[in-house]
């Protein structure tokens, strides 16, 4: 299994990578767990990614694709296959993507669109949190800690993000339309992209998600 999964935040593509990831052996890859990976180990691409997180600024895109393209050689990868979630965020990114994936023998089979209404995607992230040390997601409502406050996976703090507030939430919709609604097209031009309606329950839209592939 080699797909993308694409769509604005809150749409669900975390569910569904770890859905897929879980259930059919396949690793699931996101920048901010490569970014996490990289920063931890200190090495010299983590170290550059920290110093622009740190200052609340976005990660370039070369550093971004040189980790990408350092996971992507990993032989569990090459041996097992992948599912990105929030990777490529560009168009730049996503051809740079296709000459890595070229470069390793390991074409694109699908690049899954996610979709859901705006004023479900502010619902779902206005209630959502997240781990302070592994970040692990939880929601008030529909995924609530079993101990309040703290995660089930390493028992650390969890807390609201400052970016899942619902004005800010809008302003990360917009940013998606502008900035990464055009890696859709750009797929589409490859006849690689699937359309799949998210703002369903997310075991639906995995059957939908593994109906089409296989």
């Amino acid at each position: 299994m080699r797909v993308i999964l694409i769509g604005p935040p809150g749409v669900g593509k975390g569910t569904q990578a770890a859905l897929l990831g879980g259930r059919k052996g396949v690793p699931s890859l996101s920048s901010g767990e490569i970014f996490r990976r990289e920063i931890e180990a200190q090495t010299d691409l983590g170290r550059m990614a920290q110093r622009y997180i740190s200052h609340g600024e976005l990660v370039p895109n070369g550093v971004t694709i040189e980790m990408m393209a350092k996971r992507l050689r990993d032989p569990e990868i090459r041996r097992s296959g992948f599912i990105l979630d929030g990777f490529p965020r560009t168009v730049r990114q996503a051809d740079s993507l296709q000459e890595i994936l070229a470069d390793l023998g390991l074409p694109l089979q699908r690049v899954y669109s996610l979709y859901a209404p705006d004023e479900l995607i502010v619902s779902r992230l206005s209630g959502r949190m997240g781990c302070t040390k592994c970040g692990a997601i939880y929601h008030s409502l529909s995924k609530p800690s079993t101990r309040e406050g703290y995660c089930d996976v390493c028992n650390s703090p969890i807390v609201v993000r400052t970016d899942d507030q619902p004005d800010t939430i809008r302003e990360r919709l917009r940013i998606f339309r502008e900035e990464t609604a055009p890696v859709i097209e750009f797929y589409e031009e490859l006849g690689l992209t699937r359309v799949i309606d998210a703002s369903r329950d997310a075991e639906e839209v995995y059957k939908d998600i593994l109906s089409e592939l296989e």
